[in-house]
């Protein structure tokens, strides 16, 4: 005669926790991936009296005036100019056709990245440490926009 005991209930709420831990990182992941998304279709740059501001994701943030280096920004070919391009990703979003966050270019400065289109990619030097790398729709209109705030080499 076979005789059969079911195993006890698990004490408190412990198995509950196994559940619920991975649903909210699963949620997690899926909201930073949507934003990203999302981001890399809304991302906007804004050029004001104030300075540049980043709009778009996690790493937004306003460039004061007196940090950029307006006079010194250009548009940039990388494959003209190679030390420019990016290399590797310190911290941000490397998709395909969308690069956002903190990147080291090839020549090993540190740069803060908006990039979707490397056809209309501008430099901007700051004196805060890094340099920005953009994709805006009209470079040439950006480029002049920045100049007419930052006198600044």
């Amino acid at each position: 005669m076979t005789e059969i005991f079911s195993i006890a209930p698990p004490v408190g709420r412990a198995m509950w926790l196994v559940l619920v831990i991975p649903g909210l990182i699963v949620a997690f992941v899926a909201g930073l991936l949507t934003m990203t998304v999302v981001s890399s279709r809304t991302a906007r740059f804004e050029i004001s009296q104030e300075g540049l501001r980043l709009r778009g994701d996690l790493y937004g943030r306003l460039i004061p005036a007196d940090q950029l280096r307006g006079g010194a920004a250009r548009r940039v070919d990388f494959t003209a100019d190679p030390d420019l391009r990016p290399q590797r990703r310190t911290m941000g979003t490397g998709l395909p056709g969308y690069r956002a966050g903190w990147f080291r270019l090839r020549n090993g400065e540190k740069a803060l990245l908006y990039l979707t289109d490397a056809n209309r990619a501008v430099y901007i030097p700051t004196n805060a440490g890094y340099s920005v790398v953009l994709s805006p729709v009209d470079p040439e209109a950006f480029l002049a926009a920045l100049a007419s705030v930052s006198k600044r080499p």
